[in-house]
């Protein structure tokens, strides 16, 4: 007979062979003391390193383990969606393997959950073991993209959240391929709420998240949320033109009316140069939106899983259903 699922906490996983058992134990410990059933899903997101094995070998001999393979890195984003996708639980809790999230919020987060909330984030009110660029560059992003958005987009919260069944649900409708879920989830509204936390240093590895992946979820966030990078670009356009049509005149006052020997070729080749680059800014801008809609027409897989591992046949068939809007192809095809 099958076990119905009280909480589903979703792992996703990358090269994290170091601390990987370190988080399944206190994983199990805080989930034990949870009032109710619990499956831990972890996600390999193609990792190179032994995580894939040693997450076998938890899942073989756990009966709450799961594990989800996918056929290669496909981010972190396309990783916590497949974990919700193949979720049964009643509540689904996302977090980090590195554990710099504490699992021990989880339980806080349930409290809250039952209180009537559908969403619960855990709010980070002090981040150990970041370096100042981190710290700073993070607390810039929020404020500046929750003005970008144009509604309520908590400052300070990352994935690490617990969301309610309806909530895992209407969220698994949205297959856009450059995703900000944490945006999403806010977009969707529901009853929202959260748990403050202190984030703790990584406890061995290194970070994944390196400079170049941190800006492209910037842009993904900022790109799927607000068109006013493209509105800048014209105020830009139409500021810049002002101001050389305004240097211009000063020239010509130098050059007719003050007896200034201006020489031409210099200010023409640096006006020149600065216009070019505002302009390259500009379609930069626009190649960026441009590219995330050639993204979204070719409509492929959001991932793809080559191996799955502890599941019953019901979370299979829920994460392998086809969702369709009329006139468009919402399936994603995975490797049996």
């Amino acid at each position: 007979m099958h076990k119905t699922v009280d909480f589903s906490v979703v792992i996703p996983v990358y090269n994290e062979e170091e601390v990987i058992c370190q988080t399944y134990c206190r994983l199990k410990q805080v989930m034990n003391a949870a009032p109710g059933s619990y499956e831990l899903i972890f996600v390999d997101d193609g990792s190179t390193d032994a995580s894939r094995e040693i997450l076998r070998g938890l899942a073989e001999q756990d009966g709450d383990v799961r594990l989800l393979v996918f056929s290669r890195n496909f981010g972190h984003q396309a990783a916590i969606s497949a974990g919700m996708d193949y979720a049964e639980g009643s509540a689904i809790v996302v977090i980090d393997a590195d554990l710099q999230d504490p699992p021990e919020v989880v339980l806080e987060m349930i409290k809250k959950w039952k209180e009537g909330y559908d969403v619960v984030y855990g709010k980070r009110i002090k981040r150990e073991g970041e370096t100042f660029f981190k710290k700073a560059t993070a607390a810039v992003f929020y404020r500046l993209l929750r003005k970008m958005a144009g509604y309520d987009l908590p400052p300070d919260v990352g994935d690490f959240r617990l969301i309610d069944r309806k909530v895992c649900d209407a969220l698994k409708g949205f297959r856009e391929k450059s995703r900000y879920l944490r945006g999403l989830i806010s977009w969707m509204g529901f009853r929202q709420g959260e748990v403050e936390y202190v984030r703790e240093r990584r406890q061995a590895g290194v970070t994944k998240y390196t400079l170049k992946k941190m800006l492209k979820l910037a842009f993904d966030a900022i790109a799927s949320f607000s068109y006013k990078p493209l509105q800048a670009a014209s105020y830009l356009g139409v500021l810049f033109c002002f101001a050389g049509l305004v240097f211009l005149g000063v020239l010509i006052n130098l050059r007719f009316f003050a007896g200034v020997a201006v020489g031409g070729w210099v200010y023409l080749g640096a006006i020149n140069l600065f216009f070019n680059g505002i302009l390259l800014i500009a379609l930069g801008i626009m190649g960026e939106y441009i590219g995330r809609i050639y993204k979204e027409a070719k409509d492929r897989p959001l991932y793809i899983v080559a191996e799955k591992v502890g599941f019953s046949r019901a979370a299979v068939n829920r994460g392998e259903e086809h969702r369709a809007v009329p006139g468009e192809r919402r399936g994603y095809s995975r490797v049996k």
